[in-house]
C-alpha cells in the first residue's frame, strides 16, 4: 500500500464451496487505487469483476488477504461498521437504477441525505446541485414512469453523488442503454471524477464504458492479467 493509496487489496482470494470442492472467483489480488481514478475491471462474464467490487465496496469478505478502504481493514469490520462505511463513504451504481417508483426524482435522490440525518436546510441546496450536475434540473418533480431510461440512470447517479462519496463502483451501469445514453452517463461520470476528484471503479465488458477509462484492469479466471494507463491525459468526449 502506498502512502497515496485509498484502496489496497493485498494477497485477496474469494473462495465459494461448490459441491464437494471450491471455486476461486479471486485468486492473489493485489492492486492499489489512489484518489481520483477513473479505472475499470475488464473480462468476460465469470471473471471476477463484480466480485471484486463487492469485495472492496464491503458488501463482501475476503476468503484470504486484506482489504483496506480509507484506512478501514474492511475484512475485519462488523456488519454496522461496513454499512457505515457504506453510507457515508461509497456510492454504488448498478445496471439497473433502482428508483422508488412513487417518489419522485428529488424524493429519491434525497433518500441518502435523510438516511445520514442532513439538515433539510442544507438536503434542498445539495439536490438541486447535483441535479444540475446531471442535467436534471427540469425533471426534479417527475417520477420515474415519467423518465426516459438514461434520465432515470442519470437520476441513479445523482442519488449516489448527491453524498459526495469519495468512491463509486459502477458495476456495468450501460448495461441496459443505447450508445447515445450511454455515452451521456459516461461524460457525466467522468466530468464528476474531474470536478469532484471522486474514484470511479466500474466492472465491464462494454467497449463504450473502455473508452472513457484512464486505467484498465483485465481479469481472468479471477485474477489481474494486465493493469495499464490507457490513456492518462485522456478528457471528457
Amino acid at each position: 500500500m502506498t502512502e497515496r493509496s485509498i484502496i489496497s487489496l493485498d494477497q485477496v482470494d474469494k473462495v465459494f464451496p461448490v459441491g464437494d470442492g471450491k471455486f476461486y472467483a479471486l485468486k492473489q489480488i493485489d492492486l492499489n487505487f489512489e484518489e481520483g481514478e477513473f479505472a475499470g475491471l475488464v473480462g468476460p462474464s465469470g471473471s471476477g469483476k463484480t466480485t471484486l467490487l463487492n469485495v472492496i465496496g464491503a458488501l463482501d469478505k475476503p476468503s484470504r488477504g486484506r482489504v483496506s478502504v480509507l484506512g478501514q481493514d474492511v475484512s475485519q469490520l462488523r456488519a454496522k461498521e461496513s454499512a457505515h462505511l457504506r453510507s457515508e463513504k461509497l456510492g454504488f451504481i448498478f445496471q439497473t437504477h433502482n428508483l422508488l417508483p412513487v417518489y419522485t426524482v428529488y424524493e429519491n435522490i434525497e433518500l441518502p441525505l435523510l438516511l445520514l440525518r442532513t439538515p433539510a436546510s442544507e438536503r434542498k441546496k445539495m439536490i438541486m446541485e447535483t441535479l444540475e450536475w446531471v442535467g436534471l434540473t427540469d425533471k426534479w418533480k417527475s417520477k420515474p414512469n415519467k423518465l426516459s431510461g438514461g434520465q432515470c440512470q442519470r437520476a441513479a447517479i445523482a442519488r449516489v453523488m448527491v453524498k459526495r462519496p469519495q468512491i463509486v463502483l459502477a458495476d456495468e451501469p450501460t448495461a441496459n442503454l443505447d450508445a447515445e445514453n450511454s455515452h451521456m452517463i459516461l461524460k457525466t461520470m467522468k466530468k464528476l471524477n474531474q470536478e469532484l476528484k471522486t474514484t470511479f471503479i466500474f466492472s465491464t465488458h462494454d467497449e463504450k464504458v473502455i473508452q472513457y477509462l484512464v486505467r484498465k484492469i483485465t481479469l481472468t479466471d479471477g485474477k489481474v492479467t494486465q493493469d495499464e494507463i490507457v490513456n492518462k491525459l485522456k478528457e471528457s468526449r
